[in-house]
């Protein structure tokens, strides 16, 4: 994938997918009986991370300079 597609990818994960991500645990966890604080802090700790473990390939380099970019001489 090259940097410019990955790059468009993590925005509109972060602007779409990521709320909608939020929505929907959200949504599971007010369905869930009311937990002990310490087991709902773990559960949110883990959603918190688990939503970008499959995207890590996507999002990696992304804040670097551009590779593909040739290098402008002076």
């Amino acid at each position: 994938m090259s940097y410019k597609s990955r790059r468009r990818w993590s925005i509109f994960l972060l602007l779409v997918g990521l709320p909608l991500y939020v929505l929907v645990a959200w949504a599971i966890m007010g369905a869930l009986p009311r937990l002990p604080i310490l087991i709902e802090l773990l559960i949110y700790a883990f959603l918190g991370v688990a939503w970008a473990l499959p995207f890590k390939n996507v999002f990696k380099g992304v804040g670097k300079a551009d590779p593909d970019e040739t290098a402008e001489t002076e």
